[in-house]
């Protein structure tokens, strides 16, 4: 590459949008769930914030950044901290609120045992979950800025050029739902002009405490978007652009093109404008030029990916880099999204090959890359010339390497044929083979597959790990853990059992460890939601099999009870979705190697004589590109690699999969083409909605709407697990409705899961008693 001219003296910053905040161990999340267990005080609990966001900035600041941002820390959940921010507290949670913020907070979060949570749902196509505002014509919005005034404060005193960054008032109400009670077409939009004053009051209040720029982040415009919503948008801009008294606004978007709404925020009174420039979004770059670009504004270049773990490709940066100066007066550097979504640091992977680790970006890693391009972009490329030479070299060495090419995969992969994904008789057929195999009662009981990972568990995988106890120890560990699972569910009166997957870690690790083409962290946490982090694998080369992977521990359980017990297993398009998948080839390929893989130990469970198999696929959903236009060719290689894994199975196994906290409406038709037997989908929070939306579209397989909501602590009476199955009784009929949880019960105690599964069963009797 030839030396660039250098920005010609324009300032150029170097920035992101946000950071991970658990901390380098977690710690974050041991000090709110030692909040929660009163274990540890709440000065202690703002002590140890206060740290991790002093931490965070001094690292930016160390690796060259020029510009922090605030107001991205959270203790749960930053749209949880908008509706605080404006006031949008649901009437059930005010009383807790004011008598403590800090445990209404936490309700409005997690629930308690009389009053339920916020409804939570997946961050447009990502694994984070945020709480949804619940609005109606009744909300009043107020201002409170305390805690985004209050982070600001922290970095201005401590010498950091700070930006706060808020959601935008956009976004928020189009992410928001009506209120329990409110019609179902109610449309939170039509609130904004009640909403916008009181942004403006957080804005001048952000000014008056030394903010010079405050970002909005509006990344619900990279969605399809009506004129009228497009219009509403304008109008917002217009009026929160007018006072004096604020600061200059950045409008950021991220995720997907702008598209529509690039004109509408580029003619808009706000001093600059955010884009994701990376390869799911190139298409800014030409609507950008297509506009006119940028003339007097600061643009905010999203060249790094805020998603992925892949080194940068520096040259082709800079290259947009330097086309972009000529479309904006200003153009700075940075991640295409919050780091919120990467782990912390790649160069604590100290167990993955040295050459291998060269490949990968974490967050701290990027935040290096965003001030080298910077640089770059400043000086000119002889400025960073051994920057660009390690890079080119590490991207040559990723190209080239065994890891990601096996011709044997390719081969299996290529020769597939339509034949292969599809079953071979029609549903109706195999549910009465599968009825007669199984026979099971009228609205039969289960639940989706993992037990409480107690502390006894965790700490003998540990003792496995650092070789305090040997194999033989681990496993009869293990054995004993599966009987007192199977019991417990005997006696509560279960029909489909499952293991507990007391020997997995995780639900995609656990099979990542064990296919070839994946890389396992031992640090990689990034936040799913709340307090529950997960280490998502690294799918980096041509996936296969090896050997079994889940037999020996589900045959061992079914020679245990006379009950059919459900082998486990995660689905293609979640295998993918919850690791930090390959960027070097279409994501249909890679689904189609995961799904060969599974579909070998989908055959040796059937071998083994298991009747009932379900293969989750909670990130289906999720995964669903934002736009339209995108959606059928995502879902074609989606539903097929799901089909190619569950096809070659008997008609009268039982193939079941699970979906949970997304938006399922959109894609019933794609649901259906799955062709599983039994899904089962989250159902307690949102109040049996999907039971309607699946009834509506004329779903026509068997279904288990959850009536216990497993991310809250309380328990379900069995009064309140009956409504929610009579509800579903309403639109499901009941020779093809399931009773169980949402999700799985990883994360809950055993007092809790007793209670809450013999309260469900019992609700299953009940009703099972009424429909009889």
């Amino acid at each position: 590459m030839t030396s660039t001219t250098p920005a010609a003296g324009r300032p150029t910053a170097a920035t992101v949008y946000g950071y991970p905040r658990q901390g380098q161990n977690r710690e974050l999340k041991k000090s709110v769930e030692g909040y929660w267990k009163g274990r540890t005080a709440a000065d202690a609990l703002r002590e140890t914030a206060r740290d991790l966001r002093r931490t965070n900035w001094q690292q930016l600041a160390d690796a060259g950044l020029t510009e922090v941002p605030t107001g991205d820390f959270s203790y749960y959940d930053h749209v949880l901290d908008t509706s605080v921010m404006v006031g949008a507290v649901p009437e059930r949670h005010r009383a807790a609120v004011a008598a403590d913020p800090l445990d209404g907070y936490f309700a409005m979060a997690r629930g308690t045992q009389d009053v339920a949570p916020l409804e939570m749902t997946k961050w447009f196509d990502t694994n984070y979950h945020y709480l949804v505002p619940e609005l109606g014509p009744d909300t009043v919005f107020t201002a409170d800025s305390t805690q985004q005034v209050a982070q600001l404060k922290e970095a201005l005193g401590l010498g950091h050029t700070a930006r706060p960054v808020l959601v935008g008032p956009v976004t928020y109400l189009l992410l928001a739902k009506p209120a329990p009670g409110v019609a179902a077409d109610f449309e939170p939009l039509a609130l904004l002009d009640r909403l916008l004053p009181v942004y403006a009051q957080v804005l001048a209040d952000l000014r008056a405490a030394g903010a010079e720029w405050v970002q909005l982040d509006e990344p619900a415009l990279v969605q399809d978007r009506s004129p009228a919503e497009l219009a509403a948008t304008a109008r917002a801009y217009r009026e929160l652009g007018g006072p004096a008294d604020r600061p200059k606004l950045l409008v950021a978007s991220y995720f997907d093109r702008l598209g529509e709404a690039l004109p509408v925020l580029a003619k808009a009174p706000v001093e600059g404008l955010a884009l994701d420039f990376t390869e799911a979004a190139a298409a800014n770059l030409d609507d950008l030029a297509a506009v006119g670009g940028l003339p007097g504004k600061r643009l905010v270049a999203g060249v790094v990916g805020g998603r992925n773990i892949w080194i940068n490709d520096y040259e082709k940066s800079l290259s947009t880099l330097a086309t972009l100066l000529g479309l904006a007066d200003r153009v700075d550097v940075a991640a295409s999204c919050s780091l919120l979504h990467v782990p912390l640091d790649a160069a604590a992977e100290r167990d993955i090959d040295p050459q291998v680790r060269r490949w990968l970006a974490f967050a701290r890693q990027k935040t290096a890359e965003v001030a080298t391009l910077a640089r770059g972009l400043a000086r000119g490329t002889d400025a960073i010339a051994a920057e660009l030479a390690a890079n080119r070299a590490d991207l040559a060495s990723r190209a080239g390497s065994a890891l990601t090419h096996d011709p044997a995969v390719r081969a299996r992969t290529a020769a597939v044929t339509d034949a292969d994904g599809r079953r071979a008789q029609p549903y109706a057929e195999r549910t009465a083979a599968q009825r007669a195999h199984l026979g099971l009662p009228l609205l039969p009981t289960t639940t989706i597959g993992s037990f409480p990972q107690t502390t006894e568990l965790r700490t003998a995988r540990a003792d496995l790990r650092a070789g305090r106890i040997g194999t033989a120890g681990y496993e009869d560990r293990i054995r004993a853990e599966i009987r007192e699972v199977l019991a417990f569910q005997e006696k509560a009166g279960i029909d489909v059992l499952v293991h507990g997957e007391p020997e997995r870690n995780d639900m995609v690790q656990y099979f990542a460890e064990q296919l070839t083409g994946y890389l396992a962290t031992q640090h990689g946490w990034v936040q799913s939601y709340g307090t529950r982090y997960v280490r998502p694998p690294v799918l980096a080369g041509d996936i296969s099999r090896p050997d079994p992977m889940t037999v020996r521990w589900t045959t061992y359980a079914q020679s245990q009870t006379s009950k059919p017990v459900k082998g486990m297993l995660t689905g293609p398009v979640t295998m993918l979705a919850w690791s930090f998948v390959r960027d070097d080839q279409p994501l249909g390929d890679t689904a189609r190697q995961v799904a060969l893989a599974l579909r070998d130990e989908v055959g040796d469970l059937e071998a083994a004589g298991t009747a009932v198999i379900q293969v989750d696929e909670p990130a289906l959903r999720e995964t669903l590109p934002l736009r339209a236009a995108d959606h059928a060719g995502y879902l074609a290689w989606a539903t097929e690699s799901f089909r190619l894994t569950t096809a070659g199975v008997r008609p009268d196994t039982q193939i079941h999969t699970h979906m949970c906290y997304a938006e399922f409406g959109d894609i019933v038709e794609a649901i259906e083409d799955l062709d599983a037997d039994v899904i089962s989908l989250e159902a307690a929070r949102s109040h049996m909605q999907v039971a309607g939306e699946l009834a509506g579209a004329g779903y026509p397989r068997e279904v288990g709407p959850g009536v216990w909501d497993i991310h809250s602590p309380r328990i379900p009476s069995v009064a309140e697990a009956a409504a929610l199955l009579r509800k579903g009784l309403g639109a499901i009929p009941a020779e093809r409705l399931w009773v169980n949880p949402d999700c799985g019960l990883k994360t809950r105690g055993w007092p809790e899961t007793r209670a809450s599964l013999e309260n469900l069963v019992e609700a299953a009797r009940q009703v099972r008693g009424e429909t009889a």
